[in-house]
Order: structure tokens, then sequence, then C-alpha cells
């Protein structure tokens, strides 16, 4: 699996190219922007792992370049943790967030995970067309959309795998490792990233006053109730 390392530190790429190698990866890297749109085209790699602050594009406009063509698993490496970074890599199609520093073994576990979910060898939801009701809300994995009245939005498709997941199980609570390791195949109960996906969800549902609400259960997980 040839991974794609966009970041402008040789430094920080030397030592996560060492690192990769040696967990059987190929590795190839791109120190500004253009050249990462231009080698992600040119060579066509499994996985990018993305620093936002780059000289040339940023990396928002790297990823921005990447998703208007490719579905090509895309982690997020930056030492930017505000939400309003993390959400907005989200949003614009960014598989997963990691913050700086992290460890070795939690990024090449976040790699495997984004590998296997491209790869479609770990169970996906949204792969049925049943319709979920929860209150006045309507949840349609066909189309990934979220209805309440006239509303209707249509959600990054992990945005609604955590939706879908919360919505089969309504007035139950989901653990967080449940939903970590359905969704995104990692153990972690700390990630920013399933917390940022439920803000987002939060955000979209409190625009109708008659829809579901999600719950926080503090130290276990989420329940979505009408």
């Amino acid at each position: 699996m040839q991974v794609l390392i966009v970041e402008d530190e040789p430094g920080y790429v030397e030592a996560l190219t060492v690192a990769l190698d040696r967990e059987g990866f190929e590795t190839c890297a791109a120190y500004d922007g253009r050249t990462a749109v231009a080698e992600f085209f040119e060579k066509g790699p499994d996985i990018v792992l993305l620093d936002l602050m780059l000289p040339g594009l940023s990396g928002l406009d790297v990823l921005r370049r990447i998703r208007s063509e490719s579905t090509t698993p895309v982690i997020v490496l930056s030492a930017k943790d505000a939400e309003s970074d993390v959400v907005t890599a989200l949003e614009l199609g960014a598989d997963d967030y990691l913050t700086k520093p992290y460890s070795i073994r939690e990024l090449v576990a976040r790699i495997h995970a984004a590998l296997r979910r491209a790869s479609g060898s770990t169970a996906v939801t949204g792969d049925t067309h049943e319709e979920y009701t929860v209150g006045a809300a309507v949840i349609d994995p066909s189309r990934y959309q979220l209805r309440i009245g006239a509303l209707a939005f249509d959600l990054p498709r992990k945005e609604f795998e955590v939706l879908e997941a919360l919505a089969t199980e309504q007035g139950r609570i989901v653990s967080r490792e449940r939903l970590l390791d359905e969704i995104w195949g990692i153990t972690w109960t700390d990630s920013k990233t399933l917390d940022q996906h439920v803000r987002r969800l939060r955000r979209k549902l409190e625009q109708a006053d008659d829809a579901p609400t999600i719950e926080t259960v503090r130290g276990v997980g989420y329940r979505l109730s009408p």
C-alpha cells in the first residue's frame, strides 16, 4: 500500500517515512500543496496523510482538489486542534483527523482502518435501503439523507453512518467504542473525530422543533431519542 505524506517539514517527513516503512508501507512525499496535488493524480496513492499548513495551496485546498475527483482515504495530521479546523476538514471530506503529537501506533491503526473501509472489507452501515423513522425525522440510506418535515440534509458518509447507528438503536445507548469500531475501525474512546460528527449532527437536528435529540451519556456513549 502506498502512502502519500503531505508535509512541509523535511525532518517530520523523514521520521514518518521510517516509521511507516517499518510497518510495510511504501511512501512518497510532497512538501507543498501544488506538488501534493500533482503527486496524487500522477501516482494514485492508496491513502493520503495531509498537513493543513502548507506553502502554495493550503491543506484544505489540496483536500478539495482530491475530493473533486477521488474518494481515496485522507487522514489530516495537524497541530491545529480548534473545533472549526476539525469541522471544516471533515466537511470537505477528510476521513479522519489526528492532532499532533500522536503515537505512530495509533496512526498506523487508523491507516489500516481507513484502508479496510475503502476496500469494503469492514462492514459499513448504510448498505440497506430501509428508511428509519425517529420521531419526525426520516433517515434515508439510499440517499444518505436526513429529512425533518420540509428540511432535507445530504450528509457526508461517516456523519450518516453515525446517525444510522444511533437510529437503529433509538432510545438505547450506543457506546463510543462501538461507534468507533464499526464506523472507523478503531478503539480509542477519546476520538475528536466522533465528537465533531455528533456536534454537526446536533446542529442539523436543532433546526427543527420536533426533531429527535442526540443525548450524551457521560462516560458511555450516545442515545438518539424522539
